[in-house]
């Protein structure tokens, strides 16, 4: 296949605006997968990730379709994950696209979480196709949704696809033109090899498996690799593409995305965001976006309900590690609980992923702490530590302040929400920052009910919060003050001096650390 007929693209949505389901019908119109095998949430290979209408970890699909003009392209598309906690590596699975789809619900609109992933393809200078989906649905309101990507990103109106990715209207319109509108990958000759990994996964007969997007060069089974942010060296047993089950090839070239079978025993050496180069180069070569390795935010103490089940749940962690490196833990003993582990995530939809996954899947019961954030402590003699236990922390006359992680949050909601959402920011340490209208609102009947929010104008709000205040209940008070309608985006800035002290808990008459809290002294 000539680099000219590839196109790389993903789709970029808000949970439940049909992500998935818009995946099942181009691999229906491209004839990748017929009719009669078709899963719904075909992509979305756990029984997790369908059941709770989200996307876990990205996938990668190779379709090859025939155009009206008899031109037979190669189209591929990463399925990336659309929560803000996996940003990181969304970003990347961006970074291996020339295009992606902009999916947005005709009943609902844009999304704080669309609007973060917009703005991380802008930055990629990704070809943005805008598409309204659900317009079958009885409360559609198409045109306050054509204007809001107007205001929002400035799309015309007849630039906008309309779709039902459950009937499939629309969706053949839409494959048809994506050729034309996403760019080919720009490739050199006679580079270098240069791949990004845009995801891994773990098989036990053939180590990792990086997904990757070649830039420059090609590769071959037997070839001997390089990962440039750590020098790891291996040699490559086996390459290919996902159509969509792995289909076994003799190479990939330049712009092709597919699979490499790596022979690595952990995860950890083969990271997201690493480059991947050939070893007998004699060229410098440079990293295509840099390696920056994932921290995690929030924490929180597993242990299991039964003593004898401890063993069995760190083999089920380290296990679990293999096929999600942003997963940290270490042992720790509780006098209250016994021995568990403090694990590391990157937030709370991670943490109650990894949760519900290892009581599923590996049939361990388990106690779960409650949340708490990764603090920064300068000590006396001026050393930084990071602590994300509370019962860590050292002594007050050891330490000459905490920091806390704070955050820039986005909201999109309703108009007439304003008000109780400013008092609940306020409530919660927030520092408010600005407010922009997406639309003017609707006039008369559009398809919700007559007065009801669906009419109001919406409005982005742009405000700084402490992670503490985000993880303890901020979200279920945010549906119930909106009344559901608002959505909830954010991103870490850094750490801030708080006013914080380590709160205690004693039970007869004793600390247990398991149960120690950070506090604001207010």
């Amino acid at each position: 296949m000539q680099s000219n007929d590839i196109r790389n693209f993903c789709i970029i949505a808000h949970i439940d605006h049909g992500k998935s389901t818009l995946a099942d019908r181009l691999l229906e119109v491209t004839g990748t997968v017929s009719a009669g095998e078709l899963v719904e949430q075909h992509l979305d290979s756990m029984d997790l990730e369908r059941e709770r209408g989200i996307t876990i970890k990205a996938q990668a699909v190779r379709m090859a379709y025939t155009s009206t003009a008899g031109i037979t392209y190669q189209l591929n598309l990463i399925d990336t994950p659309g929560h803000v906690d996996f940003s990181y590596e969304v970003s990347r699975s961006l970074a291996a696209c020339e295009g992606a789809i902009l999916l947005v619900d005709a009943t609902q609109g844009i999304q704080a979480q669309t609007l973060a992933n917009v703005y991380l393809a802008m930055e990629k200078d990704l070809v943005l196709i805008p598409v309204i989906n659900k317009i079958d649905a009885p409360s559609a309101e198409i045109d306050r949704v054509a204007e809001e990507l107007e205001q929002t990103f400035g799309f015309s109106k007849n630039e906008v696809f309309l779709v039902s990715a459950r009937t499939g209207e629309g969706v053949h319109q839409l494959v048809e033109r994506l050729p034309q509108l996403i760019p080919a990958p720009k490739v050199k000759g006679n580079s270098p090899l240069r791949a990004l990994i845009f995801d891994s996964t773990y098989n036990q007969y053939k180590g990792v498996i990086a997904y990757v997007r070649l830039v420059d060069g090609h590769i071959n089974p037997g070839q001997t690799i390089k990962f440039l942010s750590n020098g790891v060296l291996t040699d490559v047993m086996e390459v290919g593409s996902f159509n969509p089950k792995p289909l076994r090839m003799e190479a990939l070239q330049a712009g092709e995305v597919g699979y490499i079978a790596t022979g690595l025993k952990s995860v950890l050496d083969c990271r997201v965001g690493d480059t991947i180069t050939s070893l007998g180069s004699s060229e410098i070569v440079q990293p295509l976006i840099g390696y920056k390795p994932l921290k995690p935010l929030v924490f929180a103490g597993l242990y299991p309900t039964e003593t004898n089940d401890y063993q069995d749940l760190r083999e089920a962690l380290e296990r679990f590690q293999l096929n999600d490196a942003a997963l940290a833990f270490s042992p720790e003993v509780s006098p209250a609980l016994g021995a568990g582990f403090r694990c590391g995530f990157l937030g709370l939809l991670h943490m109650e992923i990894v949760q519900e996954r290892l009581e599923r899947e590996y049939g361990i019961d388990m106690i779960i702490t409650a949340p708490s954030v990764s603090y920064m402590i300068r000590l006396n003699e001026g050393k930084e530590i990071f602590v994300g236990n509370p019962g860590d922390i050292p002594p007050p006359d050891k330490y000459r302040e905490i920091l806390e992680p704070w955050l820039s949050v986005n909201i999109v909601t309703p108009a007439r929400f304003l008000g109780p959402l400013m008092e609940l920011i306020k409530q919660r340490r927030g520092e408010f920052s600005r407010t922009e209208y997406l639309n003017h609102g609707s006039s008369g009947f559009a398809g919700g009910i007559g007065g009801g929010p669906a009419l109001d104008p919406r409005v982005l709000m742009t405000f700084n919060l402490p992670l503490s205040e985000l993880i303890t209940g901020m979200y279920s008070r945010l549906k119930s003050v909106s009344q559901g309608y608002a959505t909830l985006d954010y991103e870490f800035t850094g750490y801030r001096v708080g006013l914080l002290t380590k709160l205690d808990l004693l039970v007869n008459g004793q600390i247990v650390d398991a149960l120690s809290l950070i506090v604001h002294k207010d």
